[in-house]
């Protein structure tokens, strides 16, 4: 199924280079997946792409907790990961002005030189999304914003007045790749995608096949739930890299978001 025919007004209103190359990805792979690659060495990250690489869109990673770090290894991961046909979205959640998050994509980790998407809190104004805009021009690349509208933990502080100010200002900024949702709850979700329209994509975190609590706050909710809601990518951590066969259970969670996303 070609991309534009697959997601119909998502792709006539989302224009950014990086929105449609992530819905091509996701027809190719048939599969509305991001991995949270919560593992802390390079064999570790390495290791799940060989094992659900063929399954998922995306790799959620966080560098700075990678034990074994060095540039050359990163620099190797991200060409596997490409070569899986993987985006990377780095969750690094900026929260500074414009200039200093420029600074940020830069600095010993060189985010801007290899991620595709990253995270971003609005609460210091849209110029930070101009600022990571810029970190990527400034090395000849595009990329994309994600805005934390909502958040699954327990005792978030992201009421909805905010979350409504966070999407009225993502809404009208060429920058913005989308916002990440909570998946936990359909019918926030929901909310968010009518409030959000159909110009900017939403992805959720807080989404497993075994719904309920997880560690430290965490609530899951269905990963069907999610898509029918209006989530245009389910991110799953756990749930795949700890199981018994991250493999498979990679493929469940490919088609559980696809079959959903095909009925939508």
């Amino acid at each position: 199924m070609q991309a534009e025919e697959a997601w119909g007004e998502r792709w006539v209103f989302n224009t950014l280079p990086m929105a449609r190359t992530y819905m091509e990805v996701a027809c190719r792979k048939q599969s509305l997946v991001c991995l949270a690659a919560d593992r802390s060495t390079m064999d570790g990250l390495n290791e799940l792409i060989d094992q659900v690489g063929p399954s998922i869109a995306a790799l959620k990673t966080h560098v700075d907790l990678v034990d074994d770090w060095t540039a050359e290894s990163w620099k190797a991961f991200c060409a596997k990961a490409a070569a899986a046909d993987l985006l990377i979205f780095e969750d690094r959640k900026f929260a500074d002005i414009g200039g200093i998050s420029r600074k940020q994509m830069a600095g010993v980790y060189d985010i801007r030189s290899w991620s595709d998407l990253v995270t971003a809190h609005l609460i210091s104004g849209p110029d930070i999304v101009d600022g990571l805009q810029a970190g990527w021009h400034d090395v000849g690349r595009e990329g994309g914003v994600l805005l934390l509208a909502q958040m699954s933990s327990r005792g978030n502080l992201l009421e909805p007045e905010y979350t409504d100010k966070v999407v009225a200002k993502g809404k009208d900024h060429a920058g913005v790749f989308g916002f990440i949702g909570n998946g936990s709850r359909p019918e926030e979700l929901a909310l968010l995608r009518a409030k959000v329209g159909e110009g900017k994509l939403i992805w959720t975190p807080g989404v497993n096949l075994a719904v309920g609590d997880g560690e430290m706050g965490q609530r899951y909710g269905d990963p069907t739930e999610a898509i029918m809601a209006g989530s245009d990518c389910i991110i799953v951590g756990s749930g795949i890299h700890k199981a018994d066969d991250p493999a498979s259970q990679a493929q469940a969670y490919a088609r559980a978001s696809w079959d959903a996303f095909v009925s939508r």
